[in-house]
This record gives C-alpha cells, sequence and structure tokens, in this order.
C-alpha cells in the first residue's frame, strides 16, 4: 500500500474544500515531514511552496495537484507577501483546498503568523501544521546539540535581518550576548560581520565557539566549524550562500564527538577548526 494511502487511513483529519493549511515541510529532508503534512500532500487541490521547500516533497503530492511557487529569495525579484497571502483566499474562496507549504516551521521566521492573522480577518478557515525548524533539525544532522545539561539552560533563536533587510535594530544584544549561553541565527550571512561585531562589543569571547550549516539535513550539507571573531572570514573565504543555519556556543564542541554518528548520505563533511582552536 502506497504511504499517501496508509495515511489517509490513519484516522488523521479531512481537509476540506475552501480551508488553507499552512504547513511546515521542515529543513529539507523529506524523512523529517510529519504525518500531517503527509496527509495535507495526499489531499491538496493546490500547492503554494516556497523556495526552501524540497522539490523531493512535492513528489509527495496526490495526483492532480497544481503547483504555485510564491519563493522569496534575498536580492532577486520575488512575489510580495500581500499577493501570496491573497493567492490563498481567493483559491480557498474558489472551493479549492488549498495546502501552503513553508520550510522549516511556519511561525518561526517564516511569516506563517502574518499568513494566518490575513487567514482570519478574511474568515477563510484554516489549519497550521508545525514542522521542524532547521534551528533544531540543522543543528542535530551537523551533530550539534542544541541544549546539554554541561553547557546551557537557554538557547536564544535569532533573525538576520528585520523587514527593512537591515540587521535587527529590536534586538537587545547586550541581553542576547549575556543571557543566552547559544544562539541560533536565521538568515544571518549577509549581516554576519556587523553582527559579530555586536556581539564581541556586548562581551562575548572571541574565541568562542561557532558553526555555519548550509543546505542542512540535505545531502549537499555542509558544516563549518570556526569561532565567533572569524565568522565572517569563514563565510568570506569558502564563499558560503543561504541557505544557512548559524549558531554560537560551547554546544559546537560536542560535534567531534557526534558528528560521525548522524546518518546523512552523501555528505560533505567540512569542519574547519579556526587557528588556535582550543579543542585542538
Amino acid at each position: 500500500m502506497a504511504l499517501s494511502a496508509k495515511v489517509a487511513g490513519a484516522g488523521l483529519p479531512s481537509f476540506e474544500p475552501g480551508w488553507v493549511w499552512l504547513v511546515g515541510t521542515g529543513p529539507g529532508d523529506p524523512g523529517l515531514l510529519t504525518l500531517h503534512a503527509v496527509n495535507a500532500l495526499a489531499q491538496a487541490d493546490v500547492a503554494i511552496y516556497d523556495a526552501l521547500v524540497n522539490e523531493e516533497i512535492l513528489d509527495l503530492a496526490r495526483p492532480g495537484c497544481r503547483f504555485e511557487y510564491a519563493g522569496k529569495r534575498g536580492g532577486k525579484p520575488s512575489p510580495k507577501q500581500r499577493d501570496i497571502t491573497l493567492r490563498m483566499i481567493e483559491l480557498a474562496r474558489s472551493g479549492l483546498r488549498v495546502l501552503r507549504l513553508k520550510g522549516g516551521d511556519p511561525f518561526l521566521f517564516g511569516r506563517g503568523g502574518e499568513e494566518a492573522l490575513a487567514l482570519v480577518e478574511a474568515g477563510t478557515p484554516f489549519r497550521v501544521v508545525p514542522g521542524i525548524s532547521a534551528g533544531l533539525g540543522g543543528l542535530a544532522y551537523a551533530g550539534i546539540p542544541l541544549t546539554h545539561r554541561d553547557t546551557n539552560q537557554a538557547v536564544t533563536f535569532l533573525t538576520g535581518h528585520d523587514a527593512s533587510g537591515l540587521v535587527p535594530s529590536a534586538i537587545d544584544w547586550q541581553a542576547v550576548a549575556k543571557g543566552s549561553p547559544v544562539i541560533v541565527m536565521y538568515m544571518a550571512l549577509k549581516h554576519i560581520e556587523r553582527i559579530v561585531d555586536r556581539l564581541i562589543e556586548a562581551g562575548r569571547a572571541l574565541s568562542e565557539p561557532a558553526a555555519i550549516i548550509c543546505n542542512a539535513s540535505l545531502p549537499d550539507q555542509t558544516v563549518h566549524e570556526t569561532t565567533l571573531e572569524a565568522l565572517p572570514a569563514t563565510v568570506r573565504e569558502a564563499a558560503l550562500q543561504p541557505p544557512a543555519i548559524v549558531v554560537v556556543g560551547e554546544v559546537v564542541r560536542f560535534r567531534a564527538l557526534l558528528d560521525s554518528q548522524v546518518p546523512l548520505p552523501s555528505q560533505q563533511r567540512i569542519a574547519e577548526p579556526a587557528p588556535g582552536d582550543a579543542s585542538s
């Protein structure tokens, strides 16, 4: 029996006509989809998907499902958020089962909250299906535990740019630098030099372990280990490109023990300790 048929018979909710489902697809590996996500794919009439949604995930949709691309990538022509939202509402009002596919989790730097509020305002019924965020799944696939009781009891997630595209001005960098043992940064490569400067100015140690995970959870995932101070140079010298997750904190040191235990087909295992790394 096909997976979609098994899922459909597992007592999962029916995708009703006129509804929108906001579904997180995780960091990329189709194996990290939830059953609710697979169930949605098996029933949807039309799927509006973001740039970071793996095309292998689209292959799981039912035959006849229509796809509409709504990806946003920095520095490239992209659909306006308002247009995407209006399109979802329009399709739902025409009686279709509208699947909004988003990379990671819809409510973690995914603008899912904005879309959900717009659906409420329009009177369009919807369901939210959480997904595994790259800040969780990407670190795990890199062999870096997000928390460990010997190193941290707190984690901070932050975005590398605000709505204007600049370094977020609303972030209290002093509080983050002093209060969070582990910092996970989304969409931070463009402004990594300024972000690092602000963390160091706020008292963060230059030699603190850091890592950059590109294409998290995919076969071409790469992981670059470095230090906080050397993050900008690592990005430049390796010509790293999004999508990428940056993590700063002592948990990065666990990768030396855990990375070889993480099963990731065809992964390029890249470790680049900074000169004078204390772990050597």
